[in-house]
């Protein structure tokens, strides 16, 4: 019994370092580029019919931390993104310095377009907090598209 108590206490303690750590920690990237690829095959694949989604309908960037948005085109067929053509090959980066909501037309969704929310730098122990478990979310979420995409299911 006493062996029990124990391990739920070092449990207890290890989940509040971890929790002072997330809500501590300076938020950084090893990169401020938030990289997207729109791989090659895409257009022939919506063209045969797929409902294929490869970019995501809502891309999240954070200030200071990830605020480039660069997409490379591997496709085959120019790819448009807002007013910029991207030809096979070519990439395109985008910085912002504001934060707010952008709506861009792009050629690689179903849609028609692309939206982008800016969210400011996580500056309080509560929002560092928000912003780790987000990430968490959103990495899982594009994995789980990508395995999607190239398993073709």
């Amino acid at each position: 019994m006493r062996a029990r108590a124990f391990v739920l206490a070092g449990v207890a303690a290890s989940a509040l370092a971890a929790l002072a750590w997330s809500a501590l920690a300076p938020v950084c990237s090893a990169s401020r580029d938030q990289i997207f690829e729109i791989p090659k095959g895409t257009w022939a694949r919506r063209m045969s019919g797929d409902k294929i989604e490869i970019l995501p309908d809502h891309i999240h960037l954070t200030l200071g931390v990830r605020d480039i948005l660069v997409l490379r085109n591997h496709d085959a067929v120019p790819q448009i993104f807002g007013p910029t053509l991207m030809m096979p090959g070519q990439s395109f980066r985008l910085p912002f310095e504001q934060a707010a909501v952008y709506t861009f037309s792009c050629t690689a969704h179903s849609s028609g377009q692309m939206i982008i929310s800016v969210e400011p730098y996580p500056s309080t122990p509560w929002a560092k907090i928000a912003w780790r478990a987000q990430q968490v979310w959103w990495h899982t979420h594009l994995l789980t598209v990508h395995l999607l995409y190239r398993y073709h299911l």
